[in-house]
């Protein structure tokens, strides 16, 4: 007899791949579910794919068991679709990496105008750490999708090159070292990585590199955008994002601007508490 066939799903790329439901328990665990609720909603959710089903149902059916059993739980699940909510303009997330860099130490600037040695460029994040001096452009996709290629390490190297041919006349840069970085929210195809990492350009997508990913670097500092609270609605994010707000810990440090982007009553109360559960340490 022979053995049943794999059972597959449909990633937001087109392709398809075999179920992992050790994969999905770990990212259970890692939002902060406990183990055995963790079991609990892989076994439910394992009885119930069907061949070829989207990864994007497959999220749903485990965001929504995970929300009954915990609001905080569910909101770090949330996490990357948080990500892509932040838009649709790129500048939010833009925001939120500096945000990110300077938890990690980095003094950071945002939308800085450089010169370089034929024309000038605006910089999404500029950072400095030490004696080094970062150069860090921001890839933002609204549709989990979408992957950076080959194309955008090229030109972010080239507008490099430009900037650095510039930077190293100024005898004050003379002991300090310059590098590019590219951050994205998604992933890169394997000869964007290939270039960038053969280019001298730092590469930092969803889950990649293994200890320096944007997923890593957001679980290690606990920064979550505001997006990934289920308590505020789309036209909810979207001013607090206006009025200046990127992270869960922006409602607690400024709760007065919940009335701003008209916020009101009892909802006040949720979203305080949503963003205190989040926020919270295990």
């Amino acid at each position: 007899m022979n053995p049943p066939a794999p059972l597959l799903i449909t990633k937001s790329s087109g392709e398809m791949a075999p179920y992992d439901a050790e994969k999905l328990r770990r990212s259970l665990l890692r939002a902060g579910a406990e183990h055995d609720a963790a079991d609990r909603i892989v076994a439910n959710v394992s009885g119930r794919i069907t061949q070829g089903m989207s990864t994007r149902s497959l999220y749903r059916m485990a965001f929504g068991q995970l929300h009954k059993r915990s609001h905080r739980a569910a909101a770090r699940y949330r996490l990357k679709q948080g990500i892509l909510d932040l838009g649709p303009s790129g500048f939010p997330f833009e925001r939120f990496v500096a945000r990110i860099l300077e938890h990690d130490g980095y003094s950071v600037k945002v939308g800085e105008v450089v010169q370089g040695q034929c024309v000038n460029h605006e910089v999404d994040v500029v950072a400095d750490k030490d004696a080094q001096h970062f150069l860090v452009e921001c890839k933002y996709h609204n549709t989990p999708g979408r992957i950076c290629d080959v194309k955008v390490p090229l030109y972010i190297k080239a507008r490099f090159l430009d900037v650095a041919e510039q930077w190293h006349k100024q005898p004050a840069n003379g002991s300090r070292t310059l590098q590019g970085w590219l951050v994205t929210n998604t992933r890169f195809t394997s000869d964007a990585l290939r270039y960038g990492q053969c280019a001298g350009l730092r590469m930092v997508s969803w889950d990649h590199p293994e200890n320096g990913s944007l997923r890593h670097r957001i679980d290690r500092s606990g920064l979550h955008p505001l997006t990934c609270l289920n308590s505020l609605t789309k036209a909810d994010k979207e001013r607090l994002l206006q009025l200046g707000l990127v992270l869960v810990r922006d409602i607690l440090d400024r709760p007065e601007v919940l009335h701003d982007a008209l916020i009101r009553g009892p909802r006040i109360t949720q979203v305080i508490a949503d963003a205190e559960a989040i926020c919270r340490t295990a």
